[in-house]
C-alpha cells in the first residue's frame, strides 16, 4: 500500500479558505492607452442602475463567472464572452472529446486487449449528431442581444455592452420566475441561479456562491488594469425558497448504484449520471472496474482533466458503455457536478493502469474555442471545494504531486509517451486552483533550500504557444502556468529534448501540446544551478535552464526530500509505474514488465520526491470480479517530478536526501 512521506493535517483555517476571494493587485501586460482605472467599476453602476439590479449581485455574478475579467473579447472553455459570461457556443462543437483517439487506450493496461474495430465501435468513427442542438444555457448572448437591442459582436467584444447584457438577463431572469426587480439582494438568489444553470434547477451551488462573495466582499484588478470592488455584506442571507416557490425544477441528485451514495461536499449542487458497468456478447465490458478502494488499493492522487466537449456531449459519452469512464465531471457556466463511478472503483481515464488504479479522474467542462480560451470561477471554486472533501476523505497532501494534471500522468512504456495527453494544458491556473484549496504556493526556504516550486505570474507570464489552430501559426497572447526551458541560460538557446517524445533527438517546439520543454507552476524541482536571472533545474536527465529574475521571480524557494542515484551507479533507469518484481506474481496472472522509459538519470542529479510506493499491480481483465488480484511486491519505489510528467525509480537504485545538504 502507498504510505505518503508526509500527512497533511487538515485544519479549519484551510478549509475556510475555499471561501476566500483571490485578491490581486498586479495588472496584466499591457494594453495601449488603458481605459479610465475605475471604468469597469462605472459600467457596472450604470447597468445595475439602468435594469434595477442590485449593483453588489451584478457584481457578485460577474466574479463567480470570470472574476471581472475580459479576456480580450475571447471566448471561455464553454463559449461564454466577458465578463457576464454571456454563452455564444454554436461554433465550438465541431470536435470530437479528447478521449476519442483511435490509438489510445485510457485504460492502460496490457493484460485486456482491445478489441478490433470489427467487433467494438472505434472511437474515431463516433460522429455528433446532425441534430444536436445547443442548450440555452450555451447561448444566453443571443438573449441578451435581443433585451438590450446591441449587436452580439458588441456584446463579445465590449465589456460595458457586456456588463449590460448579464444586467439584462438578470433582470429578465427575475421577471420570469414572477419576482419583481428591486434593491434588495436577497430576493434576487432564484435568478441568480438561473442565471448560471438556466432552467435545468442546478444553480443553487451556483447561487451560494455568489452569495457567499457578496458577504465576504472582494477587490481586485482585472487583466485589464481595472480597478473593482465589492465591499461585503455579512449578514446578508438569501432567500432559498425562491426556487421552490417559483415552481423551478430541482435537478436530480439520485445514486449511482443501488448501494453507492454520491460521494460529493455539502453546499455544491451534485447529481449521479453512473457510468455503465455492463458486459458484451463478444466478451469485452466496460466502461470501469468495480473495486474496493482504499480497503484493496491505496488512492493517492486526483487527476485534473478537461473534456474538450460539451457537458451534454460529455454526459452521453460516459453513459456508454464502450466508451471510456471518469469519476466526477464539472459543469463550467455554474460548477454543477455529476459523479459518474464511485471513488472506490477504478475508472478508465489517466491511459495509465497504475495511476488509474490509484488516482481519481476528474473531467472539467471544455473545449479550446478559441487558442486563449478560459476556465470560469464557479468551475475552479466548485473542482476546488470537490478535491478538498476528496483530500480530506483520503488523506492526501494538497500539492502538486498529488494533485496533478492528465498532462503529468507517465507514459506506460516508451511505445506509449506520445500518445498521453496534454490537458489541463497551459491555460490551466494552478496557483489561482491551489489558493481556492487553501494551499498558495509560496517560498518555503531560503535560496540554498535546494529546490525551487514553479510559480510564474499567471496574467504576465505570456510564453509564445503555436499550433492552437493551425499548425505552426502562433497562438494569441494568453496568461500561461508554464514556463520554457532551454539548453543554456538564454532565450535564444535551444528548448530542452525530451527523448521520448522524440527519439530522433531534435529539440522541443513551442507548440500548446508540447510537454517536452514545460515546466509547470506548483511542480518542485531540484537546483542544478544559478546564474543570473537564470535558474537551472535537472529535468529529464539534463540540466534544464529557465528565465527567474529577482524582479520578477518565476519560481519560490523550496526544501524538502531528493532522489539521486545511489553511490557507485552512473545512471538509472525511470519508470512509468511502479509494478512488483516478477516472483510476485501468482500462478495465472501474466507478469507485468519492468520497462524502463528512456530517460537516464546519471550520478550526481537530483529530483523531488512525491510517494513512497511498494510495487503493486491489479489484475481485472474480465467482468468476471472472481478472477481479480491485487498483486503486491517487495520492490519500493519513489515517485519524482521527472520532467513534466511523474516517473518511479527503485528505491534500491538512489539515495534519499535533503535537498539543503
Amino acid at each position: 500500500m502507498r504510505r505518503p512521506l508526509t500527512r497533511r493535517a487538515a485544519t479549519a483555517v484551510a478549509a475556510a479558505a475555499l471561501l476566500l476571494p483571490l485578491i490581486s493587485a498586479a495588472p496584466s501586460a499591457g494594453a495601449d492607452a488603458p481605459p479610465p482605472a475605475d471604468g469597469l467599476q462605472q459600467a457596472f453602476a450604470h447597468a445595475a442602475e439602468r435594469y434595477d439590479v442590485p449593483l453588489n449581485v451584478l457584481l457578485g455574478v460577474s466574479y463567480l463567472e470570470s472574476r471581472w475579467d475580459g479576456h480580450g473579447g475571447a471566448p471561455s472553455v464553454s463559449g461564454g464572452y466577458g465578463p457576464m459570461h454571456l454563452t455564444d457556443a454554436r461554433t465550438a462543437l465541431a470536435g470530437l472529446p479528447h478521449h476519442s483517439d483511435a490509438d489510445e487506450d485510457p485504460r492502460g493496461d496490457e493484460s485486456r486487449a482491445r478489441k478490433a474495430p470489427s467487433t467494438r465501435k472505434a472511437p474515431s468513427s463516433r460522429k455528433l449528431p446532425a441534430d444536436l442542438r445547443v442548450p440555452e444555457r450555451l447561448r444566453t448572448l443571443e438573449r441578451a442581444a435581443r433585451l438590450t437591442g446591441l449587436p452580439a459582436e458588441r456584446l463579445r467584444s465590449d465589456p460595458a455592452a457586456n456588463i449590460s447584457g448579464g444586467a439584462a438577463l438578470l433582470a429578465d431572469e427575475q421577471r420570469r420566475l414572477g419576482l419583481r426587480p428591486g434593491p434588495d439582494p436577497a430576493d434576487w438568489y432564484a435568478a441568480v441561479a438561473r442565471y448560471g444553470s438556466g432552467t435545468d434547477g442546478a444553480g443553487s451551488g451556483f447561487a451560494d456562491e455568489v452569495f457567499a462573495v457578496l458577504r465576504q466582499g472582494v477587490t481586485r484588478t482585472t487583466d485589464a488594469g481595472q480597478r473593482v470592488a465589492l465591499a461585503g455584506a455579512p449578514d446578508l442571507r438569501p432567500d432559498a425558497t425562491q426556487l421552490r416557490r417559483a415552481g423551478t425544477r430541482a435537478a436530480p441528485s439520485g445514486r449511482l448504484t443501488g448501494d453507492d451514495d454520491l460521494e460529493c461536499p455539502r453546499r455544491v449542487a451534485c447529481v449521479a449520471v453512473p457510468a455503465p458497468y455492463e458486459e458484451f456478447g463478444d466478451g469485452d465490458y466496460g466502461n470501469h472496474d468495480k473495486s474496493d478502494r482504499p480497503e484493496d488499493q491505496s488512492i493517492d492522487t486526483i487527476v485534473v482533466h478537461d473534456t474538450e466537449a460539451t457537458w451534454e456531449q460529455t454526459l452521453k459519452l460516459v453513459q456508454d458503455p464502450t466508451y471510456v469512464s471518469w469519476h466526477y465531471t464539472i459543469r463550467s457556466a455554474d460548477g454543477l457536478i455529476a459523479q459518474h463511478v464511485p471513488t472506490k472503483d477504478v475508472a478508465w481515464h489517466a491511459g495509465n493502469w497504475y495511476v488509474n488504479s490509484h488516482s481519481i479522474g476528474i473531467e472539467h467542462e471544455g473545449f479550446l474555442a478559441q487558442p486563449d480560451a478560459w476556465y470560469t470561477e464557479a468551475m475552479y471554486r466548485a473542482s476546488a471545494r470537490l478535491v478538498r472533501y476528496l483530500a480530506d476523505e483520503y488523506d492526501l497532501p494538497l500539492d502538486r504531486q498529488h494533485i496533478i494534471g492528465h498532462d503529468n500522468v507517465p507514459g506506460t512504456t516508451p511505445a506509449t509517451i506520445k500518445g498521453m495527453h496534454t490537458d489541463p494544458g497551459p491555460y490551466w491556473d494552478w496557483a489561482h486552483y491551489f489558493e481556492l484549496l487553501g494551499e498558495p504556493f509560496t517560498r518555503t526556504a531560503g535560496p540554498h533550500g535546494g529546490l525551487v516550486t514553479i510559480r510564474p505570474d499567471y496574467d504576465r507570464n505570456r510564453p509564445v504557444y503555436t499550433d492552437c489552430q493551425k499548425a505552426g501559426e502562433v497562438c494569441a497572447p494568453h496568461g500561461s502556468t508554464a514556463v520554457r526551458l532551454h539548453t543554456e541560460p538564454s532565450g535564444t538557446a535551444p528548448l530542452v529534448k525530451d527523448i521520448g517524445l522524440r527519439p530522433d533527438g531534435s529539440p522541443s517546439t513551442t507548440g500548446v501540446n508540447d510537454t517536452g520543454a514545460r515546466a509547470s507552476t506548483g511542480q518542485r524541482y531540484a537546483v542544478a544551478e544559478r546564474r543570473g536571472a537564470w535558474t537551472a533545474i535537472w529535468y529529464l536527465g539534463q540540466k534544464a535552464w529557465f528565465h527567474n529574475p529577482w524582479y520578477r521571480p518565476t519560481a519560490v524557494d523550496a526544501k524538502g526530500l531528493v532522489a539521486t542515484p545511489r553511490a557507485g551507479l552512473a545512471e538509472i533507469p525511470v519508470y512509468g509505474r511502479a509494478y512488483p518484481e516478477a516472483s510476485a506474481y501468482p500462478p495465472g496472472v501474466p507478469v507485468q514488465a519492468l520497462t524502463p522509459l528512456p530517460y537516464k538519470l546519471l550520478s550526481g542529479q537530483r529530483y523531488a520526491i512525491g510517494e513512497r510506493v511498494r510495487g503493486e499491480y491489479f489484475y481485472s481483465p474480465t467482468f468476471d470480479r472472481s478472477r481479480q488480484v491485487v498483486v503486491r511486491g517487495n520492490e519500493v519505489y519513489y515517485e519524482i517530478q521527472v520532467g513534466h510528467r511523474v516517473g518511479y525509480v527503485r528505491a534500491a537504485d538512489v539515495e534519499v536526501r535533503r535537498s539543503d545538504r
